[in-house]
């Protein structure tokens, strides 16, 4: 049984990673994600819109407190169905070690605009 939950949410104009991606090509994409995030998404903006929601989600859920990271120590791959699972290194895996935090959860979604992230952490 859990004694606590936090969450995280983000939504992000998939515009700016389009203008990210323009501008700054592989110096950002390698900055922010992971080969194997880079290789899921296709180099599909709302793909990797949507992933970039889920790291800042995932990063207020697990220390609100502090919204800067290495971004390839939260990554967001997907299972065979699908569906977003999270990855934890360094750092950050070391921290919600040390909160006991037993699991962090995520959800992605997209429109035409937008891409959006929700993240749940159990401690």
């Amino acid at each position: 049984m859990t004694d606590k939950v936090t969450t995280g949410i983000d939504i992000i104009e998939i515009g700016r990673i389009k203008e990210a991606v323009s501008s700054w090509n592989s110096a950002f994409l390698n900055r922010v994600y992971t080969p194997s995030e880079l290789e899921a998404c296709h180099n599909s903006p709302a793909s990797l819109a949507g992933r970039f929601a889920a790291k800042e989600a995932i990063l207020k859920a697990i220390n609100p407190s502090q919204l800067v990271c290495n971004w390839h120590e939260i990554e967001v791959l997907s299972a065979s169905s699908g569906r977003p699972v999270v990855k934890l290194h360094g750092n950050i895996r070391l921290e919600c070690s040390n909160k006991n935090m037993l699991n962090v959860d995520v959800s992605i979604s997209h429109c035409r605009d937008y891409a959006v992230a929700v993240a749940v952490a159990q401690c």
